[in-house]
């Protein structure tokens, strides 16, 4: 489940909670936005290790071409 995804659920269970009086499902909710939000940053770590990852090897293809010219 991706991390947007699981905020969203944790906040509807934060929310039924409330509406219940139920601290249980509230408690559920709010751990349930943690982790999404943990999962948000990780993605977002992720996708720029694979951009940079992606520029290092333009360069280095750059670099072997003009060194082959």
């Amino acid at each position: 489940m991706k991390g947007t995804t699981q905020v969203v659920k944790g906040r509807v269970k934060e929310a039924a909670g409330a509406l219940t009086g139920s601290d249980k499902l509230r408690a559920e909710g709010q751990a349930d936005q943690a982790v999404g939000r943990v999962k948000q940053v990780a993605e977002k770590g992720v996708r720029q290790l694979k951009e940079s990852v992606q520029k290092i090897a333009d360069k280095a293809r750059d670099v072997a071409h003009k060194a082959s010219v």
